[in-house]
């Protein structure tokens, strides 16, 4: 699943990891975990991924989170885990999202 492609219509920086850009909405993402999903005959041939997708904002961004939602339930990820908070330090709202999603063994090659 390509995060970057799949949230590119939010119009929004999104980045693996880390964001170092000026702009004061973003969205970066990592996967956390991998697992074989699906053994046949000893071998794998289905992954199962779970990843973070972090949104912030030092505006209103609920409007982003909404579309960050649906972008990845239409690519066929299922969220598992959502959460926010307000860093002070920084002044951003930051959204924690976690979606899991699994894939053919050939698709990751």
């Amino acid at each position: 699943m390509k995060i970057k492609h799949i949230l590119a219509p939010t119009d929004v920086p999104v980045e693996r990891l880390d964001y170092n850009g000026e702009e004061t909405t973003y969205i970066t993402f990592f996967e956390f975990n991998q697992y074989p999903a699906l053994n046949a005959d000893d071998k794998e041939v289905e992954t199962a991924h779970s990843v973070q997708i972090d949104i912030f904002s030092q505006g209103n961004y609920e409007a982003l989170v909404k579309q960050t939602r649906n972008l990845m339930e239409a690519a066929g990820a299922r969220r598992t885990f959502e959460a926010e908070e307000f860093e002070k330090e920084t002044g951003y709202f930051h959204k924690v999202l976690r979606f899991s999603y699994s894939s053919h063994k050939e698709e990751e090659e």
